[in-house]
């Protein structure tokens, strides 16, 4: 949530098939209103992604443009890619 509005953006995610022993989410759609945009709203969303896939040992297929172009800017996090 950004200050001082009342509107929020989300990731949406659903369950896929698990790979290597590991549940696998995939990253289906990243939604920002355009009153929040540009505010760093989906970029927030996809590192708490990440953190939680590394916490909660999950994978995760990023079937969302923009959630496969913050894999590609971020090598790291390739151990957490499905």
């Amino acid at each position: 949530m950004v200050e001082g509005e009342t509107e929020e953006g989300y990731l949406e995610w659903e369950p896929g098939t698990a790979r290597d022993g590991k549940e696998v989410r995939i990253a289906a759609h990243t939604i920002v209103p355009r009153a929040i945009g540009g505010r760093g709203v989906a970029a927030a969303l996809v590192e708490r992604l990440v953190e939680d896939a590394g916490r909660q040992d999950f994978l995760i297929r990023p079937d969302c443009s923009y959630v496969a172009a913050k894999f590609s800017e971020n090598p790291d996090w390739a151990a957490l890619k499905a």
